[in-house]
């Protein structure tokens, strides 16, 4: 276990109201998940546990975890509540009979609006990334779900960091809670942080090059501080053979998932991104986080830098800055506790070497869970006879209509014959690379 599972656990499953906070990555979901599923009755088909989170792409990882953790456990029913996605099939679900759902509060409050949504019957109720649902101005729609739910009920709230507010809250909805603090900020055996003092333009572009080519992540997230920036720093990257992907307020929601999917499979290297629209984002072993602006605040910075060094793992933080960031810095000393100095950057000969690119591509498979395809099927139409070998094929992601594999690039036009001329749970399917 993670020193927060270690900690928080036997409370949780004493029943004890308890406040974790802990770094990103920590391991939490797996501790309110299982605390979750211990006191879950699957024979009573009514909504027993909700869990909260700002974004919908977190809510969409917690629901696969604690889906993951009741494999053992017959008949659990997890159903995300979440905007961006067809109220419709939500109230089918509901009216089905769901055990656990996980949402954001936006759409959970829509459903009890709408009286799809019956909380009575909660016996656990989990508020995730606290403090981001209270940074995206989700207060109000939180009182009104609180309002929904039992008084007599089990409280988990789980943060990165503990601002007043978040305080506030705590005072006022849980019984007699146990805090657990365990670092919230990150030492540098886990991340390694480098700052870089550099003006704006050409100079942090040319930085983020040399740095990228001297290290040749197989993944960076560079954080911009607006969608223009993002725009600019993806679009001047690709021009130098970066594979890159941007991510940003103005996608729509499929255009983000599969951005999502393909970074996430190792199909593009760098990822670029907003603030807003990396909330929530939970991609396993991320090398490096680029900070190209700084965040608002030291809150931000250890939100950003600990999307890397997850679970036990390690990275690097390269943070960029100029003289107008002097009170941010000098926050940031105080939250590290040790001076920030100014490092160099690699030689400029290196912006002479050819980018490296992306091991992996995506392909776009037309079927998925309605035509009841699973991952397996997909790997065997792979790798039959005449086909690629096993170690060619990456991460698969199954959802509705579709379905997404990555393949080594060496390997795809061989994946996309032995996928176009077979057949996938007996029918034939338009397959085709993103």
């Amino acid at each position: 276990m993670t020193p927060i599972q270690a900690q928080s656990l036997p409370l949780i499953l004493s029943g004890r109201d308890v406040i974790a906070q802990g770094k990103t990555g920590s391991g939490k979901t797996a501790a309110f998940g299982l605390g979750i599923l211990s006191k879950l009755n699957a024979k009573r088909f009514c909504v027993q546990a909700i869990v909260l989170c700002p974004t919908r792409e977190l809510a969409d990882q917690v629901a696969e975890e604690i889906r993951r953790l009741a494999r053992s456990t017959a008949n659990t029913k997890v159903l995300t509540l979440t905007g961006g996605t067809p109220v419709g099939p939500q109230i089918g679900s509901l009216e089905k009979g769901v055990h656990i759902v996980v949402g954001t509060p936006g759409r959970v409050e829509d459903h009890i609006r709408r009286e799809t949504l019956d909380l009575d019957h909660v016996e656990t109720l989990v508020l995730d990334e606290a403090d981001r649902m209270l940074q995206m101005g989700f207060e109000e729609s939180l009182d009104a779900i609180l309002a929904q739910v039992p008084a007599t009920r089990q409280t988990l709230l789980l943060s990165a960091t503990y601002p007043e507010k978040i305080e506030n809250i705590a005072k006022r909805v849980m019984k007699d809670p146990e805090m657990i603090v365990v670092e919230s900020t990150h030492d540098e055996t886990t991340i390694e942080q480098h700052f870089y003092k550099l003006s704006d333009g050409e100079q942090r572009l040319n930085a983020l090059r040399l740095l990228l080519l001297q290290h040749q992540p197989e993944s960076a997230l560079v954080f911009c501080a607006t969608r223009n920036d993002v725009r600019e720093v993806s679009e001047k990257l690709q021009g130098h053979g970066f594979s890159v992907l941007a991510l940003h307020g103005e996608l729509d929601q499929r255009e983000r998932d599969q951005t999502l999917i393909r970074f996430s499979n190792g199909s593009a290297t760098v990822l670029v991104a907003t603030d807003v629209a990396a909330r929530g984002l939970d991609i396993d072993s991320l090398d490096v986080v680029v900070n190209y602006h700084l965040g608002r605040d030291a809150e931000d910075h250890v939100h950003r830098i600990g999307r890397t060094g997850r679970a036990g793992g390690s990275g690097m933080a390269w943070s960029f800055y100029d003289g107008r960031d002097k009170p941010k810095i000098e926050q940031l000393q105080e939250t590290l506790g040790r001076a920030i100095r100014n490092e160099s950057l690699p030689p400029p000969t290196i912006l002479k070497q050819a980018a490296p690119r992306a091991h992996m591509v995506t392909l776009l498979i037309d079927g998925g869970k309605k035509q009841k395809i699973r991952p397996g099927d997909i790997v065997g139409a792979l790798t039959g006879e005449n086909g690629i070998e096993a170690a060619q094929v990456g991460k698969i992601k199954v959802v509705s209509n579709r379905s997404f594999v990555a393949v080594r690039r060496d390997s795809v036009k061989a994946a996309l014959a032995k996928l176009g001329s077979g057949k996938l749970k007996g029918r034939s399917c338009r397959v085709r690379t993103l």
